[in-house]
């Protein structure tokens, strides 16, 4: 928090959504949930306290049934995210563990709920996924929602509020989030959340701007305070001094042009000014979400991350649902390829069904292909949905954390196993479907022309490969400043990967969060990459910079780039280099 002569205070956060809002703020009170007791019930008692609980989830679960109801049915995303919500109301780890809670320590339902709740959210915690681990928010969100009802107290009547303002809340949830009139809401800005929250999805696709992850920003602001919300850079602006104000009318103006010339060109085809052909792809993690990827200008599906269907059951899922969801999808998008990840999970910390050991550390122990391979029966289940999904569709197999050859002997003779079952079962299937791995472990990139003798293409998944290259952990506030895409290190490392791949003729894709920000684009195209695939609201930004983009003056780039050797000189070649195309904000940072 920085606090200036005029009296302004600037607050950095998360950026939650693109765009500028300037107004008067609204607090959002929570009404004291977060403050809990703890307190014994005797023995005679507790099934009244469990009935008790019970009873505050059922009214929590019918609240937010009618929120669904009050949608328009062709929200598609966002409806699926309130649906997530809704089963986690039921969830065994958080509504079973609860109640069992209660009967066996004696304890008041508000503690018991707490308890389980903070268990649950260490584990999601610990996963190596910066998309399962947003998924704490929706645990903690689902929580919020009970506690509301357990203890009485008001809920957040969003859709209620009937002036322009800005709202200010320590959390708001996707139900919440949902209810914004347009008319009514400028922006909002809260002290939990990330990126790749729900709540973030939803604002993103409601285009209003929103700041994320504030820490104690509510208590810092009153009702009626004037803000500037920035979420194109994740900052929140308390009581404006007017050189401040002024700066950001034009910026905001600017945003406004520059959005809607954006949605002009999204039907355009990622064509660079000398006639280069690039494939943008959508990131996906549910299937509902391939209507806002079309809606974008995506060219198919570059990831498909199949966790969430073995994270919404309480077991395995059988081959069969797995066809279904996948069958779904390849229908949807065909003729249009999809790039289905294999399981990337680690098996102790997400499956509760599952016998595992406890791992000192997860992020370098038995997950993804590991776990895969360890749990062959698993992964063959997965192995025939994808082959039999493929007679439908243009389906690519990915194999993520692959880091050494025999691990891709492996996974190939469990495939061959795969298909001899269900050539046994007389089923219908596409045998002859391209493989792929990750590029994300760096012993992968060391040995990537050996590895490119066993598959048909390489997927570079930066958001692991900058993790194990510089050393550390992403979740960290302490050393999280290291986790630099434009890092040398992490540079040379996808130089290696594009020769490696050129010379030994494969294809060669990067599915990473490097690839969704506009600005990694001259260096990523002068290396030779020409297949990018993100989170689809960052494809229209991506193409509007490669339309503007000469390749060869990007090759030209690269050159000078690959003799820098730190990040911030790096950038500030690219933004002096590239000023001139650089999307709103990048060339202003």
């Amino acid at each position: 928090m920085a606090v200036s002569k005029s009296g302004q205070i600037i607050i950095k956060g998360i950026s939650g959504s693109p765009g500028i809002c300037i107004g008067k703020a609204y607090i959002v009170d929570l009404e004291g949930v977060n403050i809990t007791k703890r307190y014994p019930i005797s023995e005679i008692l507790v099934p009244k306290e469990i009935d008790r609980f019970k009873q505050a989830v059922a009214k929590a679960k019918n609240d937010h049934a009618k929120v669904i109801d009050s949608l328009d049915e062709d929200l598609g995303e966002n409806l699926n995210i309130l649906e997530t919500h809704m089963v986690l109301f039921k969830d065994k780890l958080l509504y079973g563990k609860t109640i069992d809670t209660i009967s066996r320590e004696k304890i008041n339902a508000e503690w018991a709920l707490r308890k389980v709740s903070r268990k649950v959210q260490t584990k999601f915690k610990q996963i190596d996924d910066i998309y399962l681990q947003a998924r704490v928010n929706d645990i903690v969100q689902v929580t919020d929602k009970i506690m509301f009802c357990l203890v009485g107290a008001q809920d957040i009547k969003i859709s209620d509020i009937n002036k322009r303002v800005i709202l200010v809340a320590h959390d708001l949830s996707p139900a919440d989030a949902i209810q914004i009139q347009l008319e009514r809401i400028k922006g909002f800005v809260t002290d939990r959340g990330g990126k790749d929250s729900h709540t973030s999805i939803i604002a993103k696709s409601l285009r209003i701007p929103s700041v994320l992850g504030l820490g104690h920003a509510s208590v810092s602001v009153e009702n009626d305070d004037f803000l500037i919300v920035d979420g194109s850079s994740g900052t929140l602006i308390i009581n404006p001094d007017e050189d401040t104000l002024f700066k950001y009318e034009e910026r905001m103006a600017k945003f406004e042009e520059y959005r809607a010339g954006l949605e002009r060109e999204s039907h355009l085809p990622a064509v660079t000014k000398d006639g280069v052909s690039l494939n943008l792809m959508a990131n996906i993690e549910l299937v509902e979400e391939v209507v806002a990827a079309k809606d974008y200008g995506a060219t198919g599906i570059g990831l498909f991350r199949t966790e969430f269907l073995y994270l919404d059951l309480k077991r395995f899922p059988t081959e069969d649902e797995l066809l279904c969801k996948y069958k779904e999808l390849v229908e949807f998008m065909s003729p249009q390829s999809v790039t289905i990840r294999t399981l990337d999970i680690n098996g102790d910390k997400v499956n509760p069904y599952l016998t595992a050991t406890k791992e000192a550390n997860p992020a370098l122990g038995l997950r993804a292909v590991r776990f895969c391979l360890e749990n062959e029966n698993v992964f063959i289940t997965q192995l025939k949905a994808i082959l039999r999904a493929a007679a439908f569709g243009n389906i690519k197999l990915l194999i993520p954390m692959i880091s050494c050859v025999e691990e891709i002997i492996q996974v190939k003779q469990v495939i061959q196993k795969a298909i001899l079952e269900l050539e046994n079962e007389d089923k219908i299937f596409n045998r002859d479907i391209p493989l792929g791995i990750m590029i994300e472990v760096p012993s992968a990139v060391m040995i990537a022309e050996h590895l490119s003798e066993h598959v048909d293409f390489f997927s570079i998944g930066t958001n692991d490969l900058i993790q194990y290259s510089m050393a550390i952990d992403r979740q960290n506030s302490h050393v999280d400043h290291l986790y630099q895409a434009l890092n040398p290190a992490v540079l040379k490392l996808i130089k290696m990967t594009c020769d490696a791949a050129k010379k030994k003729g494969i294809d060669l894709a990067m599915c990473g969060e490097m690839a969704g920000d506009p600005i990694n684009i001259p260096v990523l195209v002068g290396m030779g990459l020409t297949e990018f695939s993100m989170n689809s609201i960052s494809i229209p930004a991506v193409k509007r910079m490669i339309r503007d983009l000469d390749t060869k003056k990007a090759r030209k780039a690269v050159k000078k780039i690959m003799t820098l050797n730190c990040v911030r000189d790096i950038s500030d070649f690219i933004l002096e280099e590239f000023k001139g195309i650089l999307p709103f904000g990048e060339a202003e940072e």
